[in-house]
């Protein structure tokens, strides 16, 4: 098994080390994939919420030529072995130097180290307890077991994180039997005791914290830099929190602030001054909406009276037929409504065509017209092999571009026929 050498220094970016086995590794799309062993290393494999590091071995050949191996993934075996992903093979007895990403790892310990700080502090302050925890690419988050989090809460806990940043107050790492772990817990000192035996490895922030933990992390809280909310939202298990530390949250306020900037500029106003800018958009959009509902209305009122003045009652049924190109789903089905209310023995089959492969062809009926439209549509389109349906008054469904001058064809011919009477 390899030595972790991040476990008792995670600050270690470069490490001597030999190749102790390779497996190669098989891929769908045909690359060939190797996994690395090493007799001790560095790079931290995925587990506990953290991701692996990346980084690159150099061996050196007999001839003096250096190979660079990038490390694309670390992972633990079932049998606990730490495994380095690369696209080029190194022999068995390989010496090699290990070299990790530091930036990566920089933030990766800072997310880390922030997550322990925050969770202990929703602890403390709030008796709210983290069930889990993730670290991804741009964004951490934690879940919470708590019923309910309010603003004034999250915002107190963030302000306690940030002072206790600023304190700078020590990260101690340190292993202690699985004996000594259960007395650290019995006595209140210990937040959780993963279920395993054998020693545990305890991350220890000065005078506040003590948690078990395999992760990589700072040596003081300053080093954190800062810590940042970003959101909280509601999930199954309570509320989860997302948070970004360190060189992370001066990313994330930048870009905040560089989005601010933006949309005060394109309102032309200020920065404090942009939510009073969106408020009254929205207000008058929704004027706009309203006055653009009760014109659309009045339209359609004025499109069902000239369309009623231009069919006449046939033997006792007026019957409307129309197609338009240029009039949306809604608005059609808007103009059938009106003019099966504005004049009696009426039916509407009028059709929407926006130039899809399918058009939406709606039914409606005056009220003094005895028959079920969405039972009768329903029927009409099944032959068809398409769906359509309502109530009795209207109904709707899609109709194949094709198949539409048969499907209203016969509509027409069985309405005639069943209804003039």
């Amino acid at each position: 098994m390899a030595e972790r050498l991040y476990y008792t220094d995670s600050f270690l970016q470069i490490f001597p080390a030999q190749v102790t086995d390779i497996r190669e590794v098989s891929r769908t799309d045909g690359v060939s994939i190797w996994q690395l062993a090493l007799d001790r290393s560095a790079f931290y494999p995925t587990s506990g919420g953290q991701p692996f590091d990346r980084g690159v071995l150099k061996a050196v050949s007999r001839n003096g030529a250096v190979l660079e191996v990038p490390i694309e993934e670390v992972e633990e075996g079932e049998d606990g072995e730490v495994w380095h992903l690369t696209r080029k093979p190194l022999t068995s007895g390989t010496k090699v130097e290990g070299a990790i990403e530091w930036s990566r790892r920089l933030d990766h310990m800072q997310q880390h180290s922030g997550q322990h700080l925050l969770s202990a502090v929703f602890h403390r302050e709030l008796q709210a307890e983290t069930v889990s925890f993730h670290l991804g690419e741009s964004i951490s988050t934690i879940d919470l077991a708590v019923d309910a989090l309010a603003i004034h809460s999250i915002e107190r806990v963030e302000r306690v994180a940030n002072e206790l940043i600023a304190e700078d107050r020590s990260v101690t790492v340190m292993t202690v039997s699985h004996e000594e772990a259960e007395g650290l817990l019995a006595a209140g000192r210990l937040r959780k005791l993963p279920p395993r035996e054998g020693s545990i490895r305890v991350i220890e922030i000065a005078d506040y914290d003590l948690n078990a933990c395999g992760g990589t992390h700072v040596r003081s809280l300053g080093q954190i830099g800062s810590l940042l909310i970003r959101g909280v939202e509601k999930v199954s298990r309570g509320f989860r929190v997302e948070f970004a530390c360190g060189l992370r949250a001066v990313a994330a306020a930048r870009r905040d602030f560089t989005l601010l900037g933006s949309t005060a500029g394109s309102l032309s106003v200020g920065s404090a001054d942009v939510p009073e800018a969106i408020a009254r958009l929205q207000r008058d959009a929704k004027a706009v909406a309203k006055d653009r509902t009760r014109v659309t209305e009045e339209l359609a009122g004025y499109h069902a009276a000239r369309l009623a003045v231009e069919e006449m009652i046939e033997k006792n049924l007026r019957l409307v037929q129309r197609t338009f190109t240029d009039r949306d789903p809604d608005y059609v089905r808007l103009l059938a409504s009106k003019l099966a209310a504005s004049v009696p023995r009426t039916v509407a089959v009028l059709a929407s065509d926006p130039g899809g492969e399918a058009i939406r062809l709606v039914l409606a009926r005056s009220k003094d017209v005895d028959f079920h439209c969405g039972n009768f549509l329903r029927e009409a389109l099944a032959q068809h092999g398409v769906r359509g349906g309502g109530s009795p008054d209207m109904a709707q469904g899609d109709v194949p571009r094709l198949a539409l001058p048969l499907v209203m064809a016969k509509m027409a011919e069985d309405l005639r026929n069943s209804l003039s009477r």
